[in-house]
């Protein structure tokens, strides 16, 4: 890249050292604080420079803070509650699910069909935008778990929380400090994934 290309106070090594280092933190081993407003806008806006074929914006976010983590608990436990097995502790483990972390981002795909753009680029652009908070949060410091689990899937909890028929969650982004210390994990070897063609 030329000088003139590289973005203004962004070192190369610096860029490369972040990249590197980040590792996902587990949700149920995140503690406080999480990012304030200010953050919480600056991480949102590095998540949305990402490719977008057709400038649809084919996604958008659903904050998930302060009582809202309790009301969507609500939620979860209602849910579960409705199936015949579901136990005492299951409803009060739903109850707690989105406590976790401080701040959980839903990243909601919703895309266009019967248009030129195909539906996987899209759905493709919302998970670059996952990808891009979760970098941006630990650019800014947080651990980040970026996760789906049952409740990315269940119609009821997703009507409750406002999804259309034609969207979906490319993920419960959890954003916090972690609890304890952060262990990476073996990483692939890129010269067994990769041909030359």
């Amino acid at each position: 890249m030329s000088e003139a290309a590289r973005p203004l106070n962004i070192s190369v090594p610096e860029t490369f050292d972040l990249l590197l280092s980040r590792r996902s933190g587990s949700a149920k081993a995140m503690t406080g604080p999480g990012p304030g407003a200010a953050e919480l806008d600056r991480i949102l806006a590095a998540g949305v420079r990402v490719p977008d074929h057709g400038k649809l914006t084919p996604w958008r976010f659903i904050l998930f803070e302060n009582d809202g983590r309790r009301r969507m608990g609500d939620i979860l436990a209602s849910a579960v509650a409705c199936e015949r097995d579901a136990s005492p502790e299951r409803i009060a483990q739903e109850r707690q699910r989105f406590m976790r972390a401080p701040v959980v981002v839903g990243v909601v795909s919703r895309v266009r069909e019967q248009i030129p753009i195909p539906v996987w680029e899209q759905q493709l652009s919302a998970g670059a935008v996952c990808m891009s908070i979760v970098i941006a949060a630990h650019a800014l410091g947080y651990v980040a778990n970026w996760i789906t689990e049952w409740c990315a899937y269940h119609p009821a909890v997703l009507e409750r929380i406002g999804l259309k028929p034609t969207e979906r969650i490319a993920g419960f982004i959890y954003l916090g400090q972690p609890a304890g210390l952060l262990e990476d994990r073996p990483r692939p070897n890129i010269h067994a994934l990769t041909t030359r063609f």
